[in-house]
Order: C-alpha cells, then sequence, then structure tokens
C-alpha cells in the first residue's frame, strides 16, 4: 500500500500506515490506522509508536510497552515495509513517506 505525500497551506505531509494484527486490532478495534506528520519532522518507529500511545491510552500503553523499562514488548514483532526493525535501526529506524509499520504479535505453531 502506497500513500503519497499531500499538500495542504504550503506543509507537506509525511504519511505512515500502520498496521495491527491478532490482540492489537481487537483491542483497537481495527486494522489499520494512518498516522500524518509534518515533513519538518523526523519520523522514527519510536515517534509512529508514541502517537499511537496518544491516540489510543493506557490499554494500547501496556499491551505495546514493558511498564518497567519502556521498550516494546519482547513478544512482539515491528516492521517496516517487512522487514523487522531489528534488522534495521530499531526504534531509531527512521520513516519515509508511504511507509508501513506493521505491529505482529507471537506466532506459535508446531
Amino acid at each position: 500500500m502506497l500513500i503519497l505525500a499531500a499538500k495542504f497551506v504550503g506543509v507537506w505531509l509525511l504519511k505512515l500506515s500502520v498496521r495491527f494484527f491478532a490482540a492489537l486490532r481487537e483491542l483497537i478495534g481495527k486494522k489499520e490506522e494512518s498516522l500524518e506528520f509534518s515533513d519538518h519532522e523526523e519520523v522514527t518507529v519510536e515517534k509512529g509508536l508514541k502517537r499511537l500511545a496518544e491516540l489510543y491510552g493506557k490499554d494500547f500503553v501496556e499491551y505495546v510497552f514493558d511498564g518497567k523499562t519502556g521498550e516494546i514488548q519482547s513478544y512482539l514483532t515491528p516492521l517496516v515495509n517487512g522487514r523487522s526493525i531489528t534488522t534495521l535501526d530499531g526504534l531509531k529506524t527512521k520513516l519515509m513517506d508511504g511507509d508501513v509499520l506493521a505491529i505482529l504479535p507471537p506466532v506459535g505453531g508446531g
């Protein structure tokens, strides 16, 4: 899914799509969210997650972040355009216009 930048009143916006799965999708009540940032901002995975925390509050924060360390819960796998942030720059991974951030739950199998 590609979302292109839009120009409003002389300000370019960076648009980011966020996809939710399993329990997080149920908690939020939707499968996808679109976030917008000014192109003057440096947008990282961390900044995107903080914006989501502002939007969805305590339940989101408790599900996504470790209450003691503030880090992402170890059982979640954030992906940017299908790549794990652990193979990129972690929470400091820079996001570009049209990127897709997915928050994947634990996967079981056998």
